[in-house]
């Protein structure tokens, strides 16, 4: 499982469980892979939210819950968010407005979209504002 991607160990539990290991299997499966650096939460979670920050149109509040489901505990993927993100969120609405509405949509709508994306409201209306201007980044 871990060759084509890694996985947290709550979703390795679960998985092993799934096909219906027994829990001393399992712990002692996780503990191996733990103690051969095949499964790390840390450096596992660092790696798949540097990929979707860098790589998607989504909100870091999007990015959060794909990788909560993902299994990955809540203060590991609170250290892997930079301090200030009020750019790229802004970059980001921007490509999710370009990609949905004309210009001359309405901006009511467009916040709205955006802020049920998980956008901060301050980076909704930066966002609206500038496409509405033609102002893309």
């Amino acid at each position: 499982m871990l060759a084509r991607q890694s996985y947290s160990v709550a979703k390795i539990r679960e998985k092993l469980t799934r096909k219906g290991y027994e829990e001393e299997a399992i712990q002692a499966a996780i503990d191996r892979l733990a103690e051969m650096h095949y499964l790390d939460d840390v450096s596992a979670c660092q790696g798949q939210f540097a990929c979707l920050y860098n790589e998607s149109r989504s909100s870091v509040r999007q990015i959060f819950r794909k990788l909560m489901q993902r299994g990955f505990p809540k203060d590991i993927i609170r250290s892997c968010v930079p301090a200030d993100t009020y750019e790229r969120e802004k970059r980001a609405a921007l490509r999710t407005l370009a990609l949905k509405y004309k210009r001359s949509a309405d901006k009511r709508k467009m916040m709205a979209s955006l802020y049920r994306s998980g956008f901060r409201t301050d980076v909704c209306r930066a966002a609206v504002e500038a496409y509405a201007e033609g102002a893309e980044e």
